[in-house]
This record gives structure tokens, sequence and C-alpha cells, in this order.
């Protein structure tokens, strides 16, 4: 700590010596026309360049290394293309121009206009004509600026670690990438993208524990969505009957390396769709996604090949225990039995667990993490799924999917409910859990039986993990490896 304020006090001496001087170290009138890109576009197929100080270029970005020769130096300049080389010369420069550039730091953000050349090496370089100092930078980048290695701190500190670390800031640039085409997919199949509220007075559309706020002026509790799903439903009831939305979610739960408290979602609902339809369409819009993005349907994640080429595995929720657990179909269909087993690989629940719920624990447990290819579990017991249509065969079941894939959920659909008597038995039974302690139960929600009043149609809809989806598509084993500013513990000093 003491080397590095002595680092820090060297710098703010140099600026204020900047000030004294009537120098700018923060000046905001320099445009940069070109970037790196551009350089690399225009002349990395040329072998030999002949150099022509009227072809000039400008551009900005952070010096990130230096080598200097006593009259010249090289520095290795980084913008939001990537990197470039620069090559200064006091000859070049004038005297006065190059004893300004020797004050300047690793970490600086500087302007240079200069013309292409290739170095003897043939490396791809910029001979600058002028380099202009825009921003001093008073800390030192990390660890020699060789990167930032500690997990933590990158977390904290994302802006450092998205300058020294160039494979973090092209996670982002794909996960930017894979919105834009699923947001694509999305309006080419008609579907109306729409914004609906982050505050709720009710909140609902998930089995979640919300956070609470409290709005002075409405003087009541106010709750941070769990879910946009009831509002997009009651767009429905309203006649649009293609709807998207793709947003934040907040749950007030645990955090891991598949949870943070707030991620992002996109939720759909299509009116006269069901669930079977929905898969169909999960397979396009996961396609296209893929396909634009890596031009294959292959893709590498933690070490597994993934492959989403269709059609993709389809099981129930009784199938898979079966093909994954150690227990017989008998068994299984046996409550008390089903007990037994949940007891005998480690579940720890009452005695009075509903059978839908049982099994739905022992199918996490055993199948879950064993899902590596895409795959989409139907059948889910209709006692937790309170917002999902009933089987019309069999009503101990619902109309729903969830799809899986490296061992994760990625999506979870259903045809939807749209029985208002049925919605509001379901609603009082999750108060009725809600009032035995149960947190993350459903509220009851008046409006909403309301709006089902006025009659929903028949409809499905869908909600899909654009972050989960992210860590899939960039081979990134943490959801913070794909958020830029993850929620992390308070920060020990």
């Amino acid at each position: 700590m003491e080397e590095l304020s002595e680092l820090l006090l060297q710098r703010r001496r140099k600026v204020n010596a900047l000030w004294a001087s009537g120098i700018n170290p923060y000046p905001n009138d320099f445009k940069p026309l070109h970037t790196s890109g551009d350089l690399v576009a225009a002349y990395g197929h040329l072998q030999t360049i002949v150099e022509d100080p009227s072809d000039v270029l400008v551009m900005a970005g952070r010096i990130m290394a230096r080598r200097s020769f006593g009259k010249a130096a090289f520095l290795q300049l980084q913008d939001r293309k990537g990197r470039v080389q620069v090559y200064v010369r006091k000859d070049t420069l004038g005297e006065e121009a190059f004893a300004s550039f020797e004050t300047l730091d690793i970490g600086d953000i500087v302007g240079v206009t200069g013309h292409p050349f290739r170095t003897k090496t043939g490396e791809l370089s910029l001979h600058a004509h002028q380099v202009r100092l825009l921003t001093k930078s008073l800390l030192p980048l990390p660890e020699k600026y060789h990167g930032l290695t500690d997990v933590e701190t990158r977390y904290r500190q994302r802006y450092v670690d998205l300058i020294v670390n160039p494979e973090v800031k092209d996670v982002f640039y794909k996960r930017a990438r894979i919105i834009q085409l699923i947001r694509e997919f999305m309006l080419n199949h008609d579907f109306l993208e729409v914004e609906t509220p982050m505050m709720q007075p009710i909140p609902g559309g998930a089995t979640a524990r919300p956070f609470v706020t409290y709005h002075n002026a409405l003087d009541r509790e106010l709750y941070l969505r769990i879910a946009p799903e009831l509002y997009l439903k009651r767009l429905l009831v309203g006649g649009f009957d293609k709807v998207f939305e793709i947003n934040r979610n907040f749950r007030n739960e645990g955090i891991s390396v598949r949870h943070n408290p707030e991620f992002t979602m996109m939720e759909f609902y299509q009116a006269y769709a069901t669930f079977d339809d929905l898969m169909d369409f999960t397979e396009g819009l996961f396609c296209h996604v893929v396909e634009n993005l890596f031009g294959t349907l292959e893709v590498s994640y933690q070490g597994d090949t993934i492959s989403f080429r269709r059609p993709w595995k389809r099981l129930t929720v009784r199938e898979a225990i079966l093909e994954y657990g150690a227990i017989d179909a008998k068994s299984l269909a046996d409550r008390d039995l089903a007990y037994s087993y949940a007891k005998s690989i480690g579940l720890e629940l009452p005695e009075d667990v509903g059978y839908g719920k049982l099994i739905t624990e022992i199918f996490e447990e055993v199948a879950e993490a064993k899902l590596i290819q895409p795959t989409f579990i139907t059948s889910y017991p209709t006692e937790v799924s309170p917002l999902s249509r009933k089987n019309d065969q069999d009503p101990e079941i619902v109309d729903r999917f969830e799809l899986f894939c490296s061992g994760r959920e990625i999506a979870n659909a259903f045809s939807e409910l749209n029985d208002p008597v049925d919605q509001k038995e379901r609603f009082l039974a999750q108060v009725a859990a809600k009032d035995k302690g149960d947190e993350e139960a459903h509220f009851m929600d008046e409006d909403y039986i309301r709006a089902l009043e006025h009659g929903m149609p028949p409809a499905a809809g869908e909600g899909i993990g654009i972050d989960r989806l992210v860590m899939l598509l960039t081979d990134s084993p943490s959801i913070r490896d794909v958020i830029l500013f993850p929620q992390l513990r308070k920060e020990t000093k």
C-alpha cells in the first residue's frame, strides 16, 4: 500500500505540474476519426506499406505498454477495437513535444495522429506525428500491466478488468450480440416488444422471495418484480396476441455461480399457441442465435461439446428420474416408496410433502445435472406449477416444459391457465402456503383474476434466462462472468 500511495502521489504531482504549465490534463476537444480496427482493415493485408506522411489516421486509446530507446519509443495503444503499436520519434514530434511525451505513464489515455507503416519485423504500426494527453491516469494498472487475476477484485473493479483482460470485454460484446439476435428473431416472428412495471404492488409470476421498497407519495409498499408474467398476460387480455420483454428481474435469494439477485430474462407470450408449439419455437430461436454467432450449431462449454441440432431430446419428469435415478417405475408411483427413496439420496423433506413436490425434488437431485445436451423436460406436477394449464388427460400434471442444457435450467414455459376460477383456487392454495411460512409462495392478485374474468385467449408463454444462455455461449463458469457489475458482499478493508 505504501508503494501504491507513492505512485499515486507521483502522478498527482505530474497533474499539478501540467496545470501549472498551462496544460489541461483532462481536455475534451480531441476527436478520434479511426480505430485500430480501421487500421487493420485498410492495411492489414498489405505486406509492404510505402510510408506517406499525408496518409493520416487519428486515433485515441489507453497506453498499455511502452518501450523507450532514448530518442524513440514504442507504445501499445488500446482502443475499443483492439491494440495498435505506435512508433514515436523525437525528430518527428519535436523536442518540446517529445519531452512532454516522456512524462506519460502506462494507463494514460492519449490521442495520436500519424501514418501507417510496417516495422522491420513486419508489425503493422502507426508512426506518430502528434501524441496528446487526453486523460491522466492516477492509479497504475495491476500486476505490472499483465492482467488482473484475483476473481473478487475483477468483479469489484470491472472497469480495470475490462482494461487489462481483453477476453472479458469479448464476453460482453457477445452478450450484446446474443440479445440483438434474440430480439431480431422475435421481431421477425411478429412479436411486439413491450415494457412492464419494475415496481409492482403485488409480486407474481414466479415462486420467489421479493425485495420490498416503499413509495412515499403513494404511501404504500411496492415490490421489485420477480417476473413480468402477470402483466404480460394482462396484455394478452387487452388484445396484444404476441408480446415479449427483455429486462431485469429481482429475487431476494442466495448468490451462487448460477444466481444473482438481479438478472436478465426474456419472457414472451403467444395467443392461440400451446407449450408444444413453444418447444419448436425455442429450438428455432436458439439455433438462430447459435448459428449466427458461431457459424455452427455446436459449441464447447466447460469441456463438453453441446449440439443444438434439431430435434432436441424430450422427457417427462418421471422418465428423466427413471433414466438417471436408481428407482423403478412402480416404486416411483408409490408416494411412500418415493419418499423413502428421496431420504436415501439425502433429500430432507417434511413428512407431509405433497407427491408432486416430492418427485420434482427427486428429479432435481438425480437428473438435472446430467442433462448436458439440450433437453425438454415435460409433465410437471400441478402442485409446483400454480400458473400452468392442467393437462386435459391428467389433471395431476400441467402442460409445461423446462429446457435444460449443460445441467442447468435455461428456459421455463407452459400453456397458460386462463380459467379464472381455477386460477383463484391455486392462488388461495399459495396464500395458505405463505401463511404457513413459505416466503416464496405466490401472493393473491385480485386484479389479475379480474383480468382473466374478462377473458384471456388460450395461450402459451416462456421465460428464458439470458444470463445463463450467455454463460453457455461464452463458456463462462459463473453468472458473475457475464454480468458487468454483479452483486457482492460488502467489501472488507
